[in-house]
């Protein structure tokens, strides 16, 4: 992914996209060198509530406004963002019983999924018109726990639904909405 200035010198979203990416993908390279694809064991209903509890302790900090672990809400972003390529592997790939991936497999889904989240998030910025952008970040958080609650119905129903896209694209959307949360933590408005 290359990276752009506009001509005003700002960065452009798809860049600030890009950078926070590269963040995020940095982060879970290193977690596997140190715990290798120990997540492949998760079912997708478990990478569900580990986002779920991400997304409700950045709803926590933002109503309590106090830490007591000392980290803040920028790196659950993060692990929001990881934890939902996670999911969009699983949901592609299927669990399995034992690691089972090695780091240069699982870096190269990554890419994947994180290019179609790019295109998903460029396709409907254009529609939406950066509309994005005048949002809180507490909007981004609790649309992502809506997502969340959304996927866990669609997870109870077996995928069945009627009308309702599926939890493919609930990760791809909590991905989009915590990236975009990450830019204005680390660009401002």
């Amino acid at each position: 992914m290359a990276c752009r200035a506009s001509s005003r010198g700002k960065m452009d979203t798809q860049e600030q996209f890009e950078q926070i990416m590269k963040e995020c993908r940095e982060l879970f390279a290193k977690k596997l060198h140190d715990y290798g694809a120990a997540w492949r064991i998760l079912r997708p209903s478990s990478v569900t509530d580990q986002i779920f509890i991400k997304a409700n302790r950045i709803r926590s900090l933002e109503t309590k406004g106090v830490s007591l672990v000392g980290e803040g809400i920028r790196p659950e972003f993060i692990a929001i963002v990881n934890y939902s390529i996670v999911g969009l592997i699983q949901l592609e790939q299927g669990y399995a019983d034992a690691e089972d991936m090695d780091a240069e497999r699982a870096l190269a889904l990554y890419d994947k999924h994180a290019t179609r989240s790019l295109e998903l998030m460029l396709k409907k910025n254009h529609d939406y018109d950066e509309a994005w952008r005048g949002m809180r970040v507490s909007s981004y958080t609790d649309l992502i726990l809506m997502k969340l609650y959304r996927t866990k119905q669609i997870e109870a129903l077996s995928g069945r639904t009627l009308v309702s896209e599926g939890v493919d694209a609930n990760y791809m959307d909590m991905l989009n909405y915590a990236v975009f949360g990450l830019i204005k933590l680390t660009f401002g408005e």
